[in-house]
C-alpha cells in the first residue's frame, strides 16, 4: 500500500517512514499542507497520515481541502498531533480524518490503525 505522510519535522519524518518501509509500505513524503494536496492528487495514495501543527497551511486545512477534490476525497486519513485533548481530537474529526493518534506516535499501533483503514476500503 502506498502512503502520502505529511510531517515537517524530519525527525519525526525518518522515524516513521523507516518503520513502515520495513512493513512493506511504500512512503512518499510531503512537508507541509500546499506539498500535501499536490502529492495526494498526483499519488492518489492509499492512506494520508496527516500532522496537525505545521508552518503555512495546517493539516486541519489541508484535509478540508483534500476532501474536497473529488479524486482523492474519499482516502483514508489518520491525523497525527501532538496536541492529545479532547477538542483537538473533535477538530481533527470535524476537519474530516477517519481517525487520530496523539505524538509520540506508537508505531506498533498506527500500523494496526493503518491496516484496518485498508481494510474497510476493500470492503466498500
Amino acid at each position: 500500500a502506498s502512503i502520502l505522510l505529511v510531517e515537517d519535522d524530519l525527525d519525526n519524518v525518518e522515524t516513521v517512514k523507516s518503520y513502515l518501509t520495513t512493513k512493506g509500505y511504500f512512503i512518499r513524503v510531503a512537508n507541509d499542507g500546499h506539498q500535501a494536496i499536490a502529492a495526494a492528487l498526483s499519488a492518489k495514495p492509499d492512506v494520508i497520515l496527516m500532522d496537525i501543527q505545521m508552518p503555512g497551511m495546517d493539516g486541519l486545512e489541508a484535509m478540508r481541502r483534500i476532501r474536497n477534490e473529488p479524486t482523492i476525497a474519499d482516502v483514508p486519513i489518520i491525523a497525527l498531533t501532538a496536541l492529545a485533548m479532547r477538542e483537538d481530537r473533535d477538530r481533527c474529526f470535524t476537519a474530516v480524518a477517519d481517525d487520530y493518534l496523539s505524538k509520540p506516535v506508537n508505531l506498533g499501533q498506527l500500523v494496526v490503525r493503518i491496516d484496518m483503514l485498508l481494510a474497510k476500503q476493500t470492503q466498500s
